[in-house]
Formats: C-alpha cells, sequence, structure tokens
C-alpha cells in the first residue's frame, strides 16, 4: 500500500493494514476456489440444445470456439480473389494463382459460421443464468 503525502507530514492512520488486505484477497481467492468445483461439474451435468441435438455446457463451449475458427477461416477465404496475378517469370511466363473453390461461396458459409456461434454462445449464457450453484455469496451481494 502506498500514500502520497507532503514531505515533513504525519502519515495519516489508516483503518486497514496492508495484512488485513491481503487475507481479505486470500479469502477471496480461496472462495473462488471452492467455487470453480460446482461450476465445472454444472458444465458438465446441464445441457441446452442446439441443431437438434442435446450438448452439455462443456461441449457447447468448445462448439463455439470451434465454429468462430471455421467461420474465420471461412472468412478468409471469401475475401480472396478467384484470380490473382501474383508475381512474373521474365517476359515470357506469366503465372496464375486460382483460387479451386467460389470466394463468395465461402464468405457466405462464415457468415453463416458466425451467425451459429453467436446464437450458440445466446443459448449457453441463458443456460448459464438459469443455474444455481450451491454458494454462500452474502459477503459478496
Amino acid at each position: 500500500m502506498f500514500m502520497e503525502i507532503e514531505k515533513g507530514s504525519k502519515l495519516p492512520k489508516q483503518s486497514r493494514t496492508m495484512l488485513d488486505t491481503e487475507r481479505e484477497i486470500d479469502a477471496v481467492r480461496k472462495d473462488f476456489r471452492l467455487l470453480d468445483k460446482p461450476m465445472y461439474k454444472a458444465n458438465v451435468e446441464n445441457e441446452l440444445s442446439f441443431n437438434e441435438e442435446q450438448l452439455a455446457i462443456v461441449e457447447a463451449i468448445e462448439l463455439a470456439t470451434q465454429l468462430r475458427a471455421k467461420a474465420r477461416k471461412y472468412k478468409e477465404y471469401g475475401a480472396s480473389a478467384k484470380e490473382e496475378y501474383p508475381y512474373t517469370y521474365g517476359e515470357a511466363v506469366t503465372l496464375i494463382k486460382v483460387a479451386m473453390f467460389d470466394p463468395e461461396a465461402y464468405r457466405l458459409k462464415g457468415l453463416e459460421l458466425e451467425r451459429q456461434a453467436n446464437r450458440l454462445s445466446n443459448l449457453i449464457n441463458a443456460k448459464n443464468y438459469s443455474v444455481e450453484l450451491p454458494f454462500d455469496s452474502e459477503k459478496y451481494f
């Protein structure tokens, strides 16, 4: 703990010491560790429905992560040109880089996957808000 004071003046009396603050932080950290176990358990035991499939929350979280990664890659493909002329070798040889896929189709797939990931994230949040954990929150709320 630090305090700024005018040189030569007395230090004001503090109602809490550094040791008090450390003890409070340690108590909060312990509560957080104790809360981890029921949170992980709830993420395994509670399910939600997505695309006509029942998923545990933990699985849904992983699926949302995968959908976002796939959407980013598809959108990257979607930003590609169908044909590019990256460089030439002398005057006689011209190379063309050709996309072996339809960039616009991948752009649209990327947008759809992003929508699905957002929808799944909303379902996860809604489910998380409906799950109650056994925890004494009196000292926090």
